[in-house]
């Protein structure tokens, strides 16, 4: 198979099982069993330009730019214009007063603005902070606030989320999706447009400016335009996370961090460059998103299939109309597929690939997805503070259900004694997985105290617990914290039971992770209410959708009876809420 150029600069190959010349890599002679098993065309060792992220796009621009770079809806963009876009609207932000370091927030979801907003960034040498379109207004206002964001570029419909806070950015640059989307679609965002903006002027305490205008203003500069060099080591995107220790803190990934984990996911891919579709419904403000389908497919050269939301209907279309041939995914997508392709015909053979990641991924899930498309399903693993992706399965076939395959090149795992994690496990023990290598964070922002606690002498202690057999193919036993994932989002319980403990007549509350097909896991609260207060379920719900994502939602509710489970120190016992059941569930919102 044909792959990223042999002449590449950053490709080594050595498969002895030691580590090459790289000096990311401490333990020159330690024997690494996985490298035995990778596919062919990956390199087990790589070299990493001194150049900031926005190469990987002039890179494609300069190989490919007639090559459709993203297409969504009608619209196509390719990387020669998304090149020019990207310098024209990184112009305007310099003029605008952005210097090297400042932050700027984007608040937006899969759509082609997004890959323009975050290169013009970069190449105003500005930091990018990803805003969650799921936020609240507390949690955008507040994230904005904490990482001292100077602008921010968003939707119109999503303004009212950073612009009816005491706390407000200099500059907001907007665009809108009423001109793109279906003529149906039309009438609803429209609705929701009125809804949340009204007649009245949107943001009306901060300058606004519409995001096409900005950079239709510094087009003709673009030509001249020199975009600001970055370090391999300088800041480029900071993301809201709860951290290995599940506390909410912001991970902050460098330039040479996200170009490594981009190159890294690219040979591991093992596909042709500027040949290759890649179905981009993972959100762009996550780490996964970012990485696995963005960066990845500036790499590649890839065209990139966006949509703004995951539903069925929509990507089974898309699937038989751009025919992708790479699909990164979470289970939960995976199940809703197969649900719709049980029963209708539909053409998925042109995906060539799955690497499905943020949760276990059943093995029937798998096979089945593999069954109606013929893809190659693999499982992977991640976590924001390496970028995120540390390990997958090989995509040669030779995958082992049930694990989350084998670390990506240049990346060193160990399993250890997860008390004090000092004591290197022997093959096949449970123990918490620490990781090393160039795609690993630079640290939380301004929280030393929390990167010295999740970083130790290089490596990064995940806390998750996991096995490695002796070939190297890990997979992961349980969580050292009571982090929930579901959908592909974590979710830390004590952030939940934060919020809801605000709830007025609330007594006590714990919220677990219950098992469910289609999301993994679902988020659980049992309450205890104060006495002669009654629980009422509409008014429940109603709270948390004004102070919770709705990810972070309760799905299932649980009046408890009594106290909560508790031991002497007064820590709630979850592991016994987790054996226990009760006739007085009752179903919680949906997304």
């Amino acid at each position: 198979m044909s792959v990223l150029p042999s002449n590449a600069p950053f490709a080594k190959s050595d498969r002895s099982g030691r580590a090459s010349s790289s000096p990311l890599v401490s333990d020159q002679w330690l024997p690494k069993p996985w490298i035995r098993h990778y596919p062919s065309f990956v390199p087990p060792f790589l070299d990493y330009p001194e150049q900031p992220v926005y190469w990987l796009l002039e890179q494609a621009a300069t190989e490919f730019p007639d090559r459709i770079a993203c297409l969504y809806y009608s619209q196509e963009m390719t990387y020669g214009e998304l090149l020019a876009q990207a310098r024209a609207l990184a112009a305007s932000l310099i003029r605008s007063g952005v210097d090297p370091g400042d932050r700027v927030g984007i608040l937006l979801p899969n759509i082609p603005e997004y890959l323009v907003a975050l290169n013009g960034i970069w190449m105003a040498g500005g930091t990018a902070v990803a805003l969650s379109p799921l936020f609240v207004a507390e949690e955008a206002s507040s994230f904005v606030n904490s990482t001292d964001c100077k602008v921010v570029i968003t939707l119109d419909v999503l303004t009212p989320l950073i612009c009816n806070s005491d706390v407000q950015p200099e500059l907001v640059l907007y665009s809108s999706l009423g001109d793109r989307i279906s003529q149906l679609e039309r009438l609803g965002y429209a609705w929701v447009r009125f809804m949340r903006i009204g007649f009245g002027t949107m943001c009306p305490n901060v300058k606004v400016e519409r995001l096409e205008d900005a950079i239709k203003k510094s087009m003709p500069d673009e030509p001249s335009f020199e975009p600001v060099k970055m370090q391999s080591q300088d800041r480029a995107y900071i993301l809201p996370t709860g951290g290995t220790t599940s506390a909410p803190k912001s991970v902050v990934l460098t330039h040479g961090n996200l170009l490594a984990n981009a190159l890294q996911i690219a040979h591991w891919s093992g596909y042709h460059r500027g040949e290759e579709t890649i179905l981009a419904v993972l959100p762009f403000f996550h780490s996964y998103g970012l990485s696995t389908c963005l960066t990845n497919g500036l790499a590649l050269g890839a065209t990139l299939i966006l949509h703004h939301r995951f539903r069925t209907a929509s990507v089974i279309n898309l699937i038989e109309k751009h025919r992708p041939t790479l699909f990164p995914a979470v289970p939960a997508m995976l199940v809703a597929l197969n649900a719709v392709l049980r029963n209708k015909k539909a053409d998925m053979s042109s995906i060539r690939a799955v690497i499905s990641g943020g949760a276990h991924l059943p093995v029937a899930v798998a096979t089945e997805f593999s069954k109606y498309s013929g893809a190659n399903v693999v499982e992977g693993y991640g976590l924001s503070e390496a970028s995120p992706v540390t390990h997958a399965g090989p995509l040669d076939g030779r995958a082992v259900p049930g694990t989350i395959g084998l670390p990506v090149p240049d990346t060193e795992a160990k399993v250890v004694d997860a008390v004090t994690g000092t004591q290197v496990l022997p093959i096949g023990e449970v123990g918490e997985l620490i990781v090393r290598g160039p795609q690993v964070m630079q640290g939380y922002w301004n929280d030393p105290e929390a990167t010295s606690l999740a970083i130790r002498d290089g490596w990064l202690f995940t806390g998750d617990l996991v096995t490695c057999n002796e070939d190297g193919f890990f997979r992961v036993v349980d969580r050292k914290k009571d982090l929930i994932i579901t959908s592909g989002f974590n979710v830390y319980p004590a952030d939940v039971e934060a919020v809801l403990r605000t709830y007025p007549g609330l007594k006590d509350v714990a919220v677990v992770g219950v098992p469910d097909e289609q999301r993994g896991e679902v988020v659980k609260a049992y309450v205890v209410m104060e006495p002669g207060k009654k629980f009422h379920k509409e008014d429940f719900e109603n709270f948390t959708r004004m102070h919770l994502s709705a990810h972070k939602r309760p799905r299932l509710v649980e009046q408890h009876e009594g106290e909560l489970p508790k031991n002497f120190l007064g820590k709630i016992l979850k592991r016994e809420l987790r054996g226990t059941s009760s006739e007085h569930i009752e179903e919680g919102v949906t997304l």
